[in-house]
């Protein structure tokens, strides 16, 4: 089994909790923080967002093998809210788990710095044809 499996059925079953597909808000988390739409969830990705800073710099300060542990159980505990969280935000705008891996195979072996100076080179382009196509001649 794939580790990709258990993010793939885990993207279904948050599909058949979406009150358009039946989910009951009264009786799923999940179905109650879709139905409240965009703000409920996306705050909840940004507080586990926190907390796994926040598990991550107690790790930092951690020390003795089971201080150590209990914090790294702690960081695995927080990024799974976190991705879980995402996986709802997905669902909600109607993307999957796989849209996500794509773009994360897409940018393999690409350099970060060079990647990230090819997104604002694209979004500065971008932005200068709206200018361009909203300047008014004399204006």
């Amino acid at each position: 089994m794939r580790d990709t499996d258990t993010l793939t059925r885990l993207a279904g079953v948050i599909e058949t909790r979406k009150p358009s597909a039946g989910g009951d808000p009264s009786t799923s988390y999940v179905a109650r923080l879709l139905d409240k739409g965009p703000d409920s969830f996306l705050k909840k990705v940004g507080e586990e967002a926190t907390e796994v800073v926040l598990a991550a710099k107690d790790l930092q300060a951690a020390s003795g093998d089971e201080a150590l542990a209990r914090c790294r159980q702690n960081l695995v505990g927080e990024m799974a809210d976190l991705w879980f969280h995402s996986l709802i935000a997905l669902a909600y705008y109607d993307l999957t788990p796989a849209a996500v891996l794509a773009e994360l195979a897409r940018r393999e072996g690409l350099s970060g710095l060079e990647e990230k100076a090819l997104r604002k080179a694209t979004q500065r382009a971008a932005d200068d044809a709206v200018q361009a196509s909203t300047h008014k001649p004399g204006a």
